[in-house]
């Protein structure tokens, strides 16, 4: 019998995890396609005031109609690289999330536009284009991989703020 790798999170794996999602600005998304066959896509992403995960996506996306489908799916994010000399991907902490998609009511959207844009200057490009909108994603679990040996169960009660 293999043993589970992943340990029930601690104080320090929950507050490496907050950092990972505040830092976050972009993720790998997994949707379910038409077909029913997993796809993935790399989405603009930022946290809200409370700390959950937006995404702001183009109605015009394969992963936007999947979503719109089948609101599971599952998000990927990497731990900055800022600074740390880390180039290669697997030598970063990374947080796998189960989420569960809803759309932002185009009535809420207006603060959070202006969050998003301030938080990142460029998506002005995109982030006025009537096509795209929010997204929240509601975390359902996770898991940190944290380095070699270092690999952390999380519940959605862990990563809320």
């Amino acid at each position: 019998m293999t043993r589970d790798p992943h340990q029930d999170a601690d104080a320090g794996a929950v507050s490496q995890a907050h950092a990972i999602l505040d830092a976050a600005r972009d993720g790998v998304l997994a949707v379910l396609d038409a077909q029913g066959w997993p796809m993935t896509s790399r989405i603009a992403l930022q946290t809200d005031p409370a700390g959950e995960p937006l995404a702001l996506l183009s109605g015009l996306a394969l992963h936007t109609a999947a979503l719109g489908r089948d609101p599971r799916a599952a998000l990927l994010i990497d731990e900055s690289r800022a600074g740390d000399g880390r180039g290669m991907a697997l030598t970063r902490a990374r947080l796998s999330l189960q989420v569960t998609a809803t759309m932002v009511a185009a009535e809420a959207e207006g603060d959070l536009r202006r969050a998003w844009r301030d938080r990142d200057p460029k998506a002005a490009v995109y982030a006025r284009l009537p096509d795209f909108r929010f997204w929240r994603l509601e975390i359902r679990a996770g898991l940190l991989n944290a380095g070699f040996g270092r690999a952390f169960r999380l519940t959605a009660d862990d990563l809320r703020r």
